[in-house]
């Protein structure tokens, strides 16, 4: 089976570490012109530079995909730079959490600025070329509790399923133009928040991921790689048949299939 990006152009937020950057790495290996959107400078340059090695185009655009006028302008610079994007990746966000009645407006209006309507905001610039040439791909990066949300996993569980929503219905308006969007649920898997969360949680990293993994079926946490597996499949002309569904990446982790 070929697994090939050669010719294709993808933008990928949150592309600078972790799964975003597991991806855009698997993307430039297989062929395609890659373009990350991220908010760090520092962090977004080292990017670049480790995904350009061998000769690779690789763009690296500043910008928070919170903010509407960032993504209209981050849109146009990676236009300006590949000439087109035949693949979005919406992948920035973190899993923000905590009890219901702690949730105020500021920081459920974040949550969804920050994940739905950025997917949202760069799809729908993206959409009309991708229709004109028939040909596209838009994978939405959320995670399992969009199908099985737990208590006191909101705001997060309530704007991945929205993202979950929004994947179908693009999926229908997208199938006679040969656009394919599809979800990828992410489980437990290896990346910046979990050394983050460790720190402040006060232990050592191999001890959070312990715990973590325990009622992971395949018991341990992925890496961002295998993630990224599947994110290049269903870019790929090998994923022609595949639209309009969320994909389980955890290890057996969710209740639901």
């Amino acid at each position: 089976m070929d697994i090939s990006l050669a010719g294709r152009s993808a933008v990928i937020t949150g592309g600078s570490k972790g799964i975003g950057f597991a991806i855009a790495s698997s993307f430039a290996a297989s062929g395609a012109e890659v373009a990350i959107i991220a908010r760090g400078r520092e962090t977004l340059d080292e990017a670049v530079n480790t995904l350009a090695s061998g000769g690779r185009r690789v763009v690296g655009i500043q910008g928070d995909v919170a903010s509407a006028t960032d993504i209209a302008r981050a849109y146009d610079e990676a236009m300006a730079a590949l000439g087109k994007i035949d693949i979005v990746v919406n992948n920035a966000g973190t899993s923000a959490t905590g009890p219901f009645e702690r949730l105020t407006d500021e920081i459920l209006q974040h949550d969804f600025d920050q994940k739905l309507f950025a997917a949202i905001r760069l799809t729908r610039l993206v959409w009309p070329q991708m229709k004109e040439r028939l040909w596209g791909r838009v994978i939405n990066i959320l995670n399992i509790g969009a199908k099985a949300p737990r208590g006191g996993s909101a705001p997060t569980s309530i704007t991945r399923a929205a993202g979950m929503a929004l994947t179908k219905v693009l999926s229908h308006e997208g199938a006679p133009h040969n656009v394919l969007v599809n979800a990828l649920l992410v489980g437990f898997i290896e990346a910046d928040q979990h050394v983050q969360a460790a720190k402040k949680a006060g232990i050592e990293l191999k001890d959070y991921v312990a715990a973590r993994a325990k009622d992971i079926p395949l018991g341990r946490i992925g890496r961002a790689e295998e993630f990224a597996n599947m994110a290049c499949f269903l870019a790929s002309d090998a994923g022609s048949y595949i639209t309009g569904t969320a994909i389980n990446v955890d290890g057996g982790r969710s209740p639901v299939v």
